[in-house]
């Protein structure tokens, strides 16, 4: 795939769940999607669930987490070009500025999940999403499938689907996207 054509994408896509994001009936929009989080993920009780610490324009799952009946962690970036590691995280817990900005617990006792909610820029019919660029959760979904189960839950506005996602050989489908709208399995 032609970089610029990813590039394009990630523009277009920024822009898109920004318009979302910023729209005065986005509090709304995130409690509907966050309840039919928490509806996907009472499936998964017990499991260890990793989900993400919201950046910039991206929906919070924070409050589907927290309603979790199983353990939680959060992604760490340890280096580039790596996979994830998952931090245990709780609701309070001490957290400190990671790599990119992103908030990281700052007790570092690492776990495996079960259960990946996935931040994304724009997502498709087939599964695919766009990400930052970094491969982190390509590499990270990869490498979790290889050593057994996961089940990778895409979490995004239902405006932030496009008609196709440009993808590469090494780009990992979700299982799921959940939305406002509700949850789209592949």
């Amino acid at each position: 795939m032609d970089a610029a054509v990813k590039t394009a994408a990630r523009k277009a896509a920024f822009a898109a769940r920004k318009a979302v994001f910023d729209a005065a009936d986005a509090p709304a929009r995130v409690a509907k999607a966050n309840a039919a989080l928490r509806a996907v993920l009472a499936g998964f009780g017990g499991h260890v669930l990793a989900g993400y610490m919201p950046m910039r324009t991206e929906i919070s799952p924070l409050p589907a987490m927290h309603a979790h009946d199983g353990a939680l962690c959060v992604p760490v970036i340890t280096a580039p070009a790596t996979p994830l590691q998952f931090a245990a995280y709780h609701e309070g817990a001490r957290m400190t500025e990671g790599a990119f900005g992103a908030y990281i617990p700052a007790d570092l006792t690492y776990l495996t999940p079960k259960v990946l909610i996935v931040p994304l820029l724009a997502f498709d019919a087939r599964g695919y999403r766009l990400g930052y660029g970094g491969g982190f959760y390509d590499r990270t979904l990869e490498g979790l499938r290889a050593a057994g189960t996961i089940t990778a839950i895409g979490f995004a506005f239902a405006g932030q689907q496009m008609d196709q996602v440009p993808i590469d050989a090494t780009d990992q489908p979700l299982d799921m996207v959940v939305t406002e709208q509700g949850c789209l399995v592949f």
